[in-house]
């Protein structure tokens, strides 16, 4: 895809989605998968993995970072940089990204969509500006992977397993994203 030109270089839009995990002890050693954990997302508690990707503008995934759903979106997102971007964005939860250690050799534009809380308190033209830097192309492979692919709950035990397994099914979302400007 980069031969033909596909893949833009000059942005990553970063974000993470949770990948359910069965949280039963009705197995051999009686226990959870140990490289799985909880996170509470709003009022909801989830186990299981995150899968933290960067895209494109188009939503092409270039990387990806598999972890326990315990870890902060902040964490491996050094990770999901290829270093020529011009401008990193992201949802709100990568508020302060730009002010962390891995990232201050890096000379970006780091647009971080604010927090609701602090949405409902902007003039109505602002609050339109924001949520269109919001819109993402960036959620497009989270719904490829799990409704086309169904890859809504993990199918084995342990990270590195579902990792490789969310690798190959992410390549074949960037074809199907990528479709209409191969042909």
């Amino acid at each position: 895809m980069a031969e033909r030109g596909v893949l833009l270089k000059k942005g990553t839009i970063v974000d993470a989605t949770i990948i359910s995990a069965p949280s039963s002890t009705k197995n051999e050693s009686n226990a959870r998968d140990p490289e799985m954990h909880q996170t509470k997302k709003g009022n909801q508690w989830h186990f299981g993995m995150k899968l933290h990707i960067g895209t494109d503008t188009r939503g092409l995934v270039h990387h990806l970072e598999g972890t326990a759903a315990n870890v902060h979106d902040l964490t491996p997102s050094d990770r999901l940089l290829h270093g020529e971007e011009e401008q990193v964005r992201g949802d709100s939860g990568y508020r302060g990204i730009g002010k962390r250690a891995e990232h201050a050799h890096r000379e970006v534009s780091w647009q971080i969509a604010m927090p609701p809380s602090q949405r409902r308190t902007l003039a109505p033209g602002s609050a339109a500006a924001r949520a269109e830097k919001a819109k993402a192309r960036v959620e497009h492979p989270f719904r490829i992977i799990k409704r086309v692919f169904g890859y809504d709950m993990v199918r084995y035990r342990g990270l590195d397993k579902n990792v490789q397994r969310l690798a190959l099914l992410l390549d074949f979302s960037n074809l199907m994203i990528a479709r209409p400007h191969l042909s």
